[in-house]
């Protein structure tokens, strides 16, 4: 068959460790021979940021912004054991903090789900979107290590001169502090986003903070979302009989684990980390997630939601052929296909994406999965169990038959 061209190229940002040989692999077998695909590449493999500064980051981001659709492979974060494995001159920030911060997005994480595998939690019938903010907060945060006794403040300084100045705390001893930071304007573009997005899909929306806890705060997050909804959202809501509401995110981690699934669970940047790992995990694997970052402006990343998986990647260096589940990262590449084809008006790149993620999921309904899928496997046939290579030639077969 002729190979299907791309008129705008996608913004591509190569990874680290297990997950950069996913990419390769997939683009391979799975895209290569299929389309004339037109990225505009950056590498965004720790030791590329090392060496510019992490300068390549922030021109990932920029690219992302010229030309609105952009796919991204996992990467590292380093930690103190990471700065001293690749002898780096100091602990880089979260390339995703970092290109959100840039984008200024929500990121939407959804379960790719499939027929053979149950969620563990047996209550969940649909899938459970998770609205992440996708600025500030810990991943922009300032930190301290406190050497010893003395006293920690915070204090403001405005454009007029005026001043805040407020004591953290009186150490006695050695300790540790952080700063972190949130702005209104980031706050309003999550809250329309997260409406919007509840609009489109016809789903309710959930928002949870702590805010009896974090009085300031979390309370801005939670005032800010019902004054928006309040004013722009609520006679839409109404019109198409879904429901907004606000709960304490403790009391809303007990809703979700009763509840039957689908709907949309708006949470602030950490607490959408850890919840949407959550989620993933429960029902069926943490690379069975998708997730696309959707800016206000409309520009789209998508990208895995797990990380580099590194205990594979030690394996694959020992000449071992792992077998690493590649649906989040197939899935990234899918969605950003299917979206640069929806704004192109390019039909056939849109209709080859959701034909290879359907040749994705009726592979592994075959029975024919990652080694972290067959132990979760309750369909009709066996589940088969193979190594990465074998599954993406699988899934090829399938997708060869679907495109005739």
């Amino acid at each position: 068959m002729e190979k299907i061209k791309m008129s705008t190229p996608l913004v591509e940002m190569d990874g680290d460790e297990m997950t950069r040989v996913l990419w390769k692999e997939i683009k391979e077998t799975l895209l290569l021979p299929f389309i004339e695909l037109n990225t505009i590449y950056y590498d965004l493999g720790l030791p590329e940021r090392e060496r510019t500064g992490d300068q390549i980051t922030v021109d990932a981001a920029n690219a992302t912004r010229e030309y609105g659709v952009a796919v991204k492979c996992a990467t590292i974060t380093p930690n103190q054991q990471r700065v001293e494995e690749y002898k780096l001159s100091q602990m880089w920030k979260s390339p995703n903090g970092t290109i959100r911060a840039i984008l200024d997005g929500t990121v939407f994480r959804a379960p790719i789900m499939v027929q053979g595998i149950s969620p563990v939690v047996k209550t969940w019938k649909q899938p459970i979107t998770i609205a992440r903010h996708a600025y500030g907060d810990v991943y922009r945060s300032t930190e301290y290590r406190v050497p010893g006794p003395g006293k920690a403040e915070l204090v403001y300084t405005g454009q007029d001169g005026s001043t805040f100045r407020q004591t953290v705390y009186d150490f006695e001893c050695a300790g540790v502090l952080q700063g972190m930071y949130n702005k209104d304007s980031s706050i309003t573009s999550f809250a329309r986003s997260c409406f919007q997005y509840a609009i489109d899909t016809k789903q309710d929306l959930w928002f949870a903070t702590k805010d009896t806890i974090s009085k300031q705060y979390d309370h801005t997050f939670k005032d800010l979302f019902q004054e928006i909804f309040d004013q722009e959202y609520k006679s839409k809501f109404e019109a198409l009989g879904i429901t907004y509401f606000y709960t304490l995110i403790d009391d809303a981690v007990a809703r979700v684990i009763r509840s039957q699934g689908g709907f949309i669970w708006a949470c602030k940047n950490y607490d959408g980390d850890v919840m949407s790992d959550m989620v993933s995990t429960a029902f069926g694997s943490l690379a069975m997630m998708t997730s696309v970052l959707v800016s206000p402006d409309g520009k789209y990343e998508y990208e895995a939601a797990h990380g580099t998986v590194t205990r594979h990647y030690y394996k694959y260096l020992e000449g071992e052929r792992p077998s690493t589940n590649p649906m989040a990262t197939l899935f990234a590449w899918t969605g950003a296909l299917a979206k640069r084809g929806e704004l192109d008006g390019n039909q056939a790149l849109t209709d080859f994406a959701h034909k290879l993620e359907q040749a994705a999921i009726e592979t592994v309904e075959a029975g024919i999965m990652t080694k972290d899928l067959a132990g979760l496997w309750e369909g009709e046939t066996s589940a088969q169990s193979v190594n990465t290579s074998e599954f993406l030639q699988a899934i090829r077969t399938r997708l060869e038959q679907r495109l005739g």
